[in-house]
This record gives structure tokens, C-alpha cells and sequence, in this order.
């Protein structure tokens, strides 16, 4: 758990839900053109084959719709900066929804269809200030759309890295929101001024306990892109695997995060 809370970041609503729309968009084209050998490989995610990560990525989705249904919280007890801390304690429950998922929808296309159209027409209809109870807590509407941006840009990763040359495109906006968060995630994990840590273009935070940098150029700075930085947070990718292949750059004393990650598993 995170040893303080951060003040999280504000992210722009209608910015969120067209990444939504448009990451979940990307995998319903690329869904499209999978064979049926393709659906059967296997996966990063243990047992998973490609069929049941597909139907994990809907599922993530209508979590909202789940969420929708249920009475509205009395009051808002989270931030977007306590789910990525959550998620941990579901992984069995969410493992044996996602079988039970792919067992009842066959036509993976269809399904995708009906849960662009049916989340829509949710989103159409509820305010994002609209609280749901969530495992991290109750959060509005507008902030679980922003957790929504990881599952979709983490699990579109896990599925080019399934079928090589499906190469399904992620959306610059959702990729943003997903970098950010976890970014910010780091930061209320280990919470200092000593390090910086660099996702060019999206995201710059200072983290870990030392003597806080003010000026010039830190004494401790990692840096990396994007989909690695996110490979990292959720363990696809380890720290030293991450050094010795030039993926991530690290110097200083304090800037070794081998020790924080991963921030989700």
C-alpha cells in the first residue's frame, strides 16, 4: 500500500472517455481479423490463451456496467491513485470471471460490439460525478474511466505481444492517461523529491525519499518510454532486464527502482 497520499492529478473527462472509446475501438478492428488459431495461443498471463485475454479486455470494460448497476455510494472515500494499489487482491475472482466470460461469448466481435454500443449508452446517460463502488473504493464515474485507460492499453500490449504483427494500434490519448496514472502511482508508493522519473512525452514526477532537487539538473534520473514504463509498472518487464537491454536509463544513487516495481502485478 502506498506509505501516503498524493493529491492525484485531474484528467479531462471527455478526453478520457473518447480514449476509451477509441482504445477499446482499436482491439474490437484487431479482434476482427484473428483465426481461430490465433485465438487458441497463448499468452504472458499465465493460462490465459489469446480468446480469454480478449474477453478480459471486455470485461474490464463493463466493470462499468457493473458498477452502474449498483447503488450510488454515499460519498466519494478513493482516488484514482488507490486503485492501481487494489487490483492485487481481485486477481483470483477476476481470472475465473474472464473463463466464464470467453465460455459464454463465442463470437468475440459480437461481444465487443455490445459493449461499445451498451457503454455508450451508459456514458450518454450518467454524469461523470455519478459515484461507483469500486474494489479500490467509491470514485466518480469520470476518475474510473481513467483506470480503465491502463486495462486497455496494458492488455492491448499483452495482446500484440501474443500475435506477433497484429500490431493493434494504441491510442495516444488512452496511452497518456495510462502512463500518467502510473507514474503518479510511483510517486505515492515512494513519495520524495530526491529522483525524477521521465516518460517523455507524457509524464515527469519526483519520488523517493532524499534531498529534494530544485534547480538544474538532478542528481538522480530515470527515464524511459512509455510502454515500457508501463511493461515495468504492471511486471511484464523486470528493472534489470529493462538496464541491460537500454530500455530504461538510471543514474545516481537514488535511482534505482528495481525495489518499487512492480506497482502492479
Amino acid at each position: 500500500m502506498p506509505t501516503a497520499r498524493k493529491r492525484a492529478r485531474t484528467y479531462d473527462p471527455v478526453k478520457v472517455r473518447k480514449a476509451v472509446e477509441a482504445q477499446l475501438g482499436n482491439v474490437r478492428e484487431a479482434v476482427r481479423t484473428l483465426t481461430p488459431e490465433q485465438l487458441a495461443r497463448s499468452t504472458r498471463l499465465g493460462e490465459w490463451t489469446v480468446r480469454e485475454l480478449v474477453a478480459h479486455i471486455g470485461m474490464a470494460v463493463t466493470a462499468v456496467h457493473r458498477a452502474l448497476a449498483l447503488p450510488a455510494p454515499a460519498r466519494q472515500d478513493a482516488t484514482v491513485l488507490d486503485w492501481p494499489f487494489a487490483t492485487a487482491a481481485s486477481s483470483a475472482a477476476i481470472a475465473d470471471f474472464t473463463r466464464g466470460v470467453a465460455e459464454q461469448h463465442p463470437d468475440l466481435d459480437a461481444y465487443l460490439t455490445d459493449v461499445d454500443r451498451t457503454l455508450t449508452e451508459l456514458l450518454d446517460a450518467h454524469p461523470g460525478t455519478r459515484l461507483l463502488e469500486t474494489n479500490a473504493g467509491a470514485l466518480p464515474l469520470a476518475d474510473y474511466l481513467v483506470t480503465r485507460t491502463v486495462e486497455l492499453v496494458v492488455h492491448t500490449d499483452d495482446l500484440n505481444a501474443a500475435v506477433p504483427g497484429l500490431d493493434v494500434p494504441h491510442d495516444r490519448q488512452a496511452l497518456a492517461a495510462c502512463t500518467r496514472l502510473l507514474a503518479d502511482t510511483l510517486a505515492s508508493k515512494a513519495p520524495g523529491g530526491s529522483t525524477e522519473v521521465r516518460i517523455p512525452p507524457y509524464a515527469v514526477v519526483q519520488c523517493v525519499e532524499g534531498p529534494k532537487h530544485t534547480r538544474g539538473t538532478p542528481p538522480n534520473v530515470v527515464e524511459t518510454d512509455p510502454l515500457t514504463w508501463i511493461r515495468l509498472a504492471t511486471g511484464r518487464r523486470t528493472w534489470q532486464g529493462a538496464l541491460d537491454e537500454a530500455e530504461v536509463s538510471a543514474s545516481g544513487e537514488r535511482a534505482d527502482l528495481g525495489g518499487l516495481l512492480p506497482l502492479m502485478s
